[in-house]
């Protein structure tokens, strides 16, 4: 019901009585015109004309004391004295606290349907929850900072947690790659806005990115003559043009692609092989050609080794990562992968007793492959033949199965290995070298982990069975993951996350919101959950990179088994990317426990840096938040929209502070 305003009745009445002409006015104006069959729904279709019964529009209300319905009599006699109340408070000067479910800005459990949290309304007719969050709500005002842009020769592909060069230099050792690993600045570093290049221009829309982007936007050439061999990019004109070429694969990553298959049929791209990992990826033609397989393959490779090569590979809108094996374990969770790949990555695989290989065997499925393609495999000369069986005794140490040997057409060999499936060769090894990881160090979180020198155990489930590959592609994205946890409820939970995403995305944040979603190709969900955004959007031109913070729960294992990809972080430092690298980042519900770790002003400035110029931030959280976000977003010059109270669109535009 929508109840008038009280304050209008005359001062000079008493507060404690009504009047009864008031009552019987407001009955007729305000409720009885708005009843209808209490058999039907509020959300039935209305009664055709020709069936309707003729009834008044109003009755008096001495005609309804003359029916003597008791129900009736009841429910009248309870709502006056509702009324009455509600008047004796407003009228005194007390409030009236509402419950908790009525306070929409408060609530951490918002319906995923904008219009599921009103009241039964009559037909054709908004409730007043609904009438105000439709409303233009006030955000705001700016916080005033100075803010002041970032500065020296990096400045442009300024990454905090890689680029932190006081720390770098008090290194005791690189031979391990150490410098290359994140050493975030404590406390947290400066606060400066990274600058754009000179030139800089929206990037061009998919898929004509996989083959070419502006020069400007990502300005190094150095790759253009260290590799002009390899094929692996040209300069022509404004652009740079990736023709598809790499190291191993001289006839084309497609023909590289197919001899794989070919080879091992079993690897069938896009069915089995859902999800890959592609080590030392050079400027990720791999991984972009097989998203036409239906293959996600996450690109990784360490800064400023071949430079830029993970920028070039984000700006084609190709999924990436930088990263190193070096002395910790990656950001991805155990049994994860479905293939690793490896062309020439330039990786010591048996260095310091075996551990690189050995942290491939942690994120690999059981079952799962590796694909080696490097000199060693197919040369005969004396450093080659020493790589090599080294090579070959660490891998039967780790009962890693030889599948193929062999060598294509332009004369380039790799191996292809099978990890067990089965715990069985374990236990029949002559030495326990190197031994199986302790069942205590199983299933934990992969943030700044010393690399382990020990097999990892093979995932079982609840009745000590190895846990099976997962369903072939695209089963496997809507059957429950092989990894789901045994506990009472967890599945109905992800059943009923599935539902909400699915419902929120496609009628809300594709059709309500101010997104302009075809320029949109990297996205990033920074509290992914079980990955129900990014299966929401499977099906459109977009790809997630999802994020589970590591002070949340662990639920990467059930996005890889779904055929999804993402990684291990914490929001309270910088992210493992390039500048201007995503078109869209997502949260849900984020950013309250966050702050209550570290200054969101800071987090908001990380968010500035990954986001591209005309790029958004989406947030799904109390109003509470997302006023504090706004007043940040708004000092870094974004423009900011609120979407009935529960969803922040924030657009980044090209301004940047001049000193």
């Amino acid at each position: 019901l929508s109840l008038p305003s009280l304050s209008s009745t005359s001062e000079t009445e008493s507060h404690s009585h009504l009047n009864q002409s008031f009552i019987h006015s407001f009955i007729q104006s305000h409720f009885l015109r708005f009843t209808y069959p209490f058999h039907l729904s509020p959300l039935s279709p209305p009664i055709p004309q020709h069936r309707r019964r003729r009834r008044p529009a109003a009755m008096s209300l001495a005609r309804l004391m003359k029916e003597r319905t008791f129900g009736l009599a009841l429910f009248l006699f309870l709502f006056v004295f509702l009324v009455s109340i509600t008047f004796f408070f407003l009228s005194s000067g007390k409030t009236v606290d509402l419950p908790y479910y009525f306070s929409l800005s408060d609530r951490s459990d918002v319906s995923a349907d904008p219009d599921a949290n009103d009241a039964p309304v009559p037909p054709g007719k908004d409730s007043p929850a609904l009438k105000a969050r439709k409303s233009n709500f006030p955000t705001p005002p700016a916080l005033d900072i100075a803010w002041r842009p970032c500065e020296g020769v990096m400045a442009v592909d300024f990454i905090p947690c890689l680029d932190n060069t006081e720390a770098i230099k008090q290194l005791q050792s690189r031979r391990h790659m150490e410098h290359r690993e994140r050493h975030c600045p404590k406390p947290a570093p400066l606060r400066c806005l990274v600058p754009l290049p000179n030139g800089y221009k929206r990037p061009l829309p998919w898929p004509k990115s996989r083959d070419m982007i502006w020069y400007d936007n990502v300005p190094h050439p150095k790759l253009v003559e260290y590799k002009k061999e390899q094929n692996w990019v040209r300069k022509e004109g404004d652009h740079f043009v990736f023709p598809g070429g790499g190291t191993q694969f001289k006839d084309g990553v497609s023909n590289y692609a197919s001899f794989i298959q070919k080879t091992v049929p079993i690897i069938h791209w896009g069915r089995q092989i859902r999800v890959a990992l592609d080590v030392g990826c050079g400027v990720a033609s791999f991984g972009g050609y097989l998203l036409d397989k239906q293959v996600l393959t996450m690109s990784m490779a360490p800064k400023d080794e071949h430079e830029a090569q993970i920028q070039f590979a984000l700006e084609r809108g190709i999924p990436a990562i930088l990263s190193v094996i070096g002395t910790q374990q990656l950001v991805f969770p155990d049994n994860a992968f479905d293939l690793i790949h490896c062309a020439r990555c330039r990786v010591h695989w048996d260095a310091d007793g075996g551990k690189p290989l050995l942290e491939l065997n942690r994120v690999l499925r059981p079952g799962g492959f590796f694909v080696w393609s490097a000199t060693p495999v197919y040369r005969d000369n004396q450093r080659d033949t020493k790589v090599w069986k080294a090579m070959v005794a660490l891998t039967e140490s780790m009962c890693w199965k030889v599948v193929a040997k062999t060598m294509d057409s332009t004369g380039i060999g790799m191996v292809i290995y099978q990890k067990p499936e089965n715990p069985s060769c374990y236990e029949k090894r002559p030495q326990n070298n190197p031994p199986l990881c302790d069942q205590n160090d199983q299933h934990s979180v992969s943030w700044y982990t010393p690399l382990r020198g020990c097999i990892s155990r093979l995932p079982l489930d609840k009745e000590g069975k190895v846990i099976k590959w997962p369903v072939t592609w695209p089963y496997r994205l809507s059957r429950l993951p092989v990894s789901m946890p045994s506990e009472l409820g967890v599945v109905e939970q992800y059943n009923a996350d599935n539902r909400r995403w699915t419902a929120l995305v496609s009628d809300t944040y594709l059709m309500k919101l101010n997104i302009s979603w075809p320029s949109v190709r990297n996205i990033m969900d920074m509290n992914a959950g079980y990955g129900g955004f990014a299966a929401a959007l499977i099906d459109l031109p977009y790809w997630v990179m999802n994020v589970v913070p590591v002070h949340e729960e662990d639920t990467l294992n059930i996005i890889y088994d779904r055929g999804l990809i993402g990684v291990y972080h914490d929001w309270c430092e910088s992210f493992n990317t390039y500048p201007r690298t995503y078109d869209l980042l997502h949260s849900s519900f984020l950013f309250k426990r966050l702050s209550e770790r570290c200054d969101l002003i800071d987090v908001g400035v990380e968010i500035d840096r990954i986001v591209r110029p005309g790029g958004y931030l989406l947030v799904f959280d109390t109003i509470e938040m997302i006023n504090k976000l706004t007043a940040i977003l708004k000092s870094l010059h974004w423009s900011v929209k609120i979407h009935q109270a529960q969803y922040l669109v924030a657009q980044k535009d090209l301004w940047r502070p001049t000193s």
